[in-house]
């Protein structure tokens, strides 16, 4: 009974608890983004404006300014802009390294231009032995692929709970082993610590564990026939 009552208040956890981060983190943005527009001159504000207060308006806002801004870089004389713009922020040392390093990692991250990020793979790490759930990020290593003399994949190994740091890694191809899981399958495994598997429709432990049992049994020796008597 005892059990039943814990099982049911577990379930309801995973209910709302996800629910409710949801919910928070959506509106703490809001919030932040509206009290951010408290540097607008109060004359200027949409409050005043408008002569009422919409929550969430600072955020449309936002996402307002976010597409007209990818609208005029889309074209010609905004790319122009745009590369004005790098060109000035690339002069400065300390912005020179920061800006470079945030505009790699959005470009990983919100585009599909590369085929970063698009296999699960599992390989031997830290050490033969261990295994490590990983992501293929590259595949054409140019002169790194040519020294190695064999087919090389960039691989990145992320830590855990926080995916998104981590170490990057290039391997042989024959050395990695291809999964069948989601990225964001493998991302939730890693967030959780390894407590969220994935469902796989494969044989099971059991089955896993019979079959390397088996393999390990010492072949029996042969048994003599018994050949007829003349």
């Amino acid at each position: 009974m005892k059990k039943g009552i814990r099982t049911y208040l577990v379930t309801g956890l995973l209910v709302w608890v996800p629910l409710g981060i949801t919910v928070f983190l959506i509106g703490f943005m809001v919030d932040f983004v509206d009290r951010a527009l408290l540097v607008i001159p109060e004359q200027y504000r949409p409050d005043t404006l408008l002569g009422f207060h919409i929550p969430g308006i600072g955020l449309l806002l936002v996402l307002i300014i976010l597409f007209l801004t990818g609208l005029l870089a889309a074209n010609f004389f905004g790319r122009k802009l745009v590369k004005l713009w790098e060109r000035a922020l690339n002069r400065i040392p300390l912005v020179r390294s920061i800006y470079s390093a945030s505009k790699t990692f959005a470009e990983v991250v919100l585009t599909d231009s590369t085929d970063s990020f698009k296999e699960v793979l599992l390989i031997e790490y830290p050490r033969k032995g261990l295994y490590s759930l990983c992501f293929q990020t590259g595949t054409n290593l140019g002169e790194i692929q040519s020294r190695t003399g064999e087919q090389v994949v960039c691989v990145f190994v992320p830590t855990t709970p926080n995916p998104t740091s981590g170490v990057m890694i290039i391997v042989p191809r024959k050395d990695v082993v291809s999964l069948d899981m989601e990225i964001e399958e493998a991302v939730k495994m890693v967030v959780s610590l390894g407590v969220v598997v994935p469902h796989w429709p494969g044989e099971g432990l059991d089955a896993v564990a019979e079959r390397i049992s088996d393999n390990n049994k010492p072949e029996q020796p042969a048994v003599a026939k018994d050949w007829p008597q003349p």
